[in-house]
């Protein structure tokens, strides 16, 4: 068995450089790799295109990276909830491209595929298909979108195996499943980091083939975005 397991988000994130493409999965702070964002902030790590659905908030998620002028291009599909994401944005500090958000998985999914393109009805006679090409398919027109290319994917599951077998909790099964092995290399960040053998494989969502990497975080903050109770 291959153990995958290394012991610190340091170590984890060997090899993340400058200018590099990064895949973060979550969504909004839903199931966020909170340890190896704090990473990367504490690194320096600049000039990086992140693929996520959501660009955190203002004091917390990728609002973090953000905040430290660490991001050049954000690909996202959902961006209204950060201040300075849009302060940048209109300013042109930022270079932004939205996606519709199925299309947005979709192209995480065929790269973890290996399926290079595939056509979608989503976004066509929009500013989404300017300069792609369409086709006709039961005569309705699709556009051709590509699969994502990043070095890094990081994902955040609730239980994992030293052999990066996953499971994940909730809503955080979002676009994290699909960020797994859409990249070179994968880092799985787990609330519990258990021996090789010790998961159900009926419950596992994940296996370890897509994984290279996988560390157990710690200090979870899992903040909520918009706390919503109901009145007395």
């Amino acid at each position: 068995m291959i153990n995958k397991k290394v012991i610190s988000v340091q170590e984890a994130l060997q090899g993340i450089e400058d200018n590099m493409t990064i895949m973060l999965g979550g969504f909004g702070l839903c199931g966020i790799p909170e340890n190896s964002i704090a990473e990367l902030v504490a690194r320096g790590t600049k000039n990086l295109t992140c693929i996520s659905n959501n660009a955190g908030v203002d004091e917390f998620g990728l609002g973090l990276l953000l905040q430290q002028k660490q991001i050049k291009k954000m690909i996202s599909s959902y961006v209204g909830e950060n201040a300075e994401f849009e302060r940048q944005m209109l300013s042109g500090e930022l270079d932004v491209e939205l996606i519709p958000q199925g299309t947005l998985a979709e192209r995480c999914r065929a790269a973890q595929a290996g399926i290079p393109a595939f056509f979608t009805p989503a976004g066509f006679g929009t500013e989404v298909a300017v300069g792609k090409e369409t086709r006709e398919f039961n005569g309705k027109m699709h556009v051709m979108e590509h699969a994502f290319k990043a070095d890094f994917a990081i994902v955040k599951a609730w239980k994992g195996d030293e052999a990066g077998n996953l499971i994940f909790k909730g809503t955080a099964r979002n676009f994290n499943p699909c960020m797994c092995g859409a990249a070179k290399i994968t880092i799985a960040e787990v609330e519990e980091l258990v021996p090789a053998g010790s998961l159900n494989p009926n419950e596992i969502h994940i296996p370890g083939i897509l994984i290279q990497r996988i560390f157990q975080g710690e200090n979870f903050e899992k903040r909520i975005e918009q706390r919503t109770v109901r009145q007395k």
